[in-house]
């Protein structure tokens, strides 16, 4: 492992992903040198948690870190399948830790991400799952969020087409959240990739999931929602993408259906196109 690679891993031990502040310390100073100045507590002001960060910096053994790793891969922005659609986002990740076929982000140029409500109705499961299916047989890559519901439904609808599918995690990879879908994380990362900007045996929290959707909305050419509230987690990640300028797409529902609420507020606000196959959705990621 580089120096570059051990200090990024270090500070994926660190600090929480998406921190705009500490992504700008290593543009400044580089990876190294970052680690460097934070174990010589050159932050003395208290800010972006500069002082809890440098006190856990001096419990941190750099040889500990790269044997939690295991068998897991750890990747960064000099490797060479790192997907350099994360360098798009204002604050991208300092590594992933990916568990399974890494070889899977080789094919990230040709990419859907599919989202939405964690307590789908039959429809959207069934759309969520043929959505992907179809996407995966015209050798797109499919990427979610590896949650119960729309997630699972677009994860197993890849694997049903034998294609491939990637889901970015909001805990680590070696006790992924929900334990409820281990056979299917078992089943992704056979041919597919489960990947995560945190350490393997850190926790899913709540924040993480927030943090983790920029990376769907990143590592997708488009973004998919199927089902979703008005405030969702589903509805944060369209917005990601909004935000890259990549097309954002939405299923419509029943009018009575509080699932599809997120979708039609996004359809009725110009923030998202309306699609119904997958042959609309290849027309709007791939326009003549």
């Amino acid at each position: 492992m580089t120096g570059d690679e051990s200090a990024r891993l270090t500070l994926l031990a660190l600090i929480e992903g998406n921190s705009r502040f500490w992504t700008g310390e290593v543009v400044r100073w580089g990876a190294e040198s970052l680690v460097e100045r934070i174990n010589n507590s050159a932050y003395t002001d208290g800010k972006h948690g500069s002082d809890r960060i440098q006190e856990m910096a001096k419990k941190i053994s750099t040889e500990k870190l790269v044997e939690s790793l295991g068998e897991y891969h750890f990747i960064t922005p000099s490797h060479e399948l790192w997907p350099d659609s994360l360098e798009q986002l204002i604050a991208p990740p300092f590594g992933l830790i990916g568990r399974g076929n890494l070889h899977a982000l080789g094919v990230i140029k040709r990419s859907i991400s599919i989202v939405g409500s964690r307590n789908p109705t039959a429809y959207g499961s069934r759309v969520a799952s043929e959505f992907a299916s179809s996407m995966a047989d015209r050798d797109y890559l499919v990427i979610s969020g590896g949650a119960l519901g729309i997630d699972s439904d677009a994860h197993r609808g890849a694997l049903a087409a034998d294609g491939a599918t990637i889901a970015v995690l909001g805990g680590g990879v070696r006790n992924a959240y929900p334990a409820s879908n281990t056979k299917l994380y078992e089943a992704i990362s056979i041919d597919g990739l489960l990947i995560s900007e945190v350490l393997p045996d850190v926790n899913a929290l709540a924040h993480r999931f927030l943090i983790r959707n920029r990376l769907i909305a990143a590592l997708g050419q488009g973004t998919v929602v199927v089902e979703a509230a008005l405030r969702s987690g589903s509805i944060r990640t369209a917005r990601d993408a909004g935000e890259l300028f990549r097309p954002v797409m939405a299923v419509p529902g029943p009018i009575t259906s509080p699932t599809s609420a997120g979708c039609h507020a996004l359809i009725n606000e110009r923030k998202a196109e309306l699609v119904t196959c997958a042959d609309e959705i290849v027309q709007l990621i791939e326009p003549l």
